[in-house]
């Protein structure tokens, strides 16, 4: 146990800036908890963490704006998704730049639909960099100062191996019926 904590010392701010490119949500509380538990710094974690996300976005909206035609074939799966990220766009504007930091499913969707609009790219990128900061700065303080239930539970899924699969479960089907729902046809 003592050297999965000296890796997440030497390696754990690299994994998570990867980790954060695409999200980074369970990646910032996880750095929240350590941070906690004194083996991360809170700042440090936050700091890579809007970086990454900040810069996961960039990435994805560039390369849709220049690559469109890439980009549409590996997004025929999720066209119900990119058409649900363009009514929002319409119906709340900017605000779903900030909304979407937030909805775990349409993270990465948000920018690709956005770059296939006619937005501002300079626009995006300070609204995205605005809300990447809150994005950070908000779960790393709540786990920073939740870390001790949130490690709690985790050492209670650890004696219980049995119910992370069945939350894992439950989660993802949640994660699902909501995808699946807000993207039907009408």
């Amino acid at each position: 146990m003592e050297e999965t904590f000296s890796n997440l010392e030497t390696y754990g701010y690299i994994a998570l800036f990867i980790y954060s490119l695409g999200g980074g949500f369970l990646g910032i509380v996880a750095a929240g908890v350590l941070s906690y538990m004194g083996k991360m710094d809170l700042v440090t974690s936050i700091a890579v963490v809007f970086v990454a996300n900040a810069l996961g976005d960039v990435m994805l909206f560039l390369l849709t704006r220049y690559q469109k035609n890439m980009m549409m074939e590996s997004l025929r799966k999720h066209r119900r998704k990119l058409a649900l990220s363009h009514i929002l766009m319409k119906k709340y504007g900017d605000v779903v730049i900030f909304i979407q930091k937030f909805i775990y499913g349409v993270k990465m969707i948000v920018p690709i639909a956005i770059a296939l609009t006619k937005y501002d790219f300079k626009k995006f990128f300070i609204l995205n960099l605005f809300a990447s900061f809150i994005f950070a700065v908000s779960f790393g303080v709540a786990s920073y100062f939740f870390g001790a239930p949130l490690k709690a539970f985790a050492l209670f899924i650890a004696d219980n191996k049995w119910l992370a699969p069945v939350i894992l479960i439950t989660l993802g089907s949640i994660l699902w019926w909501y995808l699946s729902h807000f993207s039907k046809k009408r």
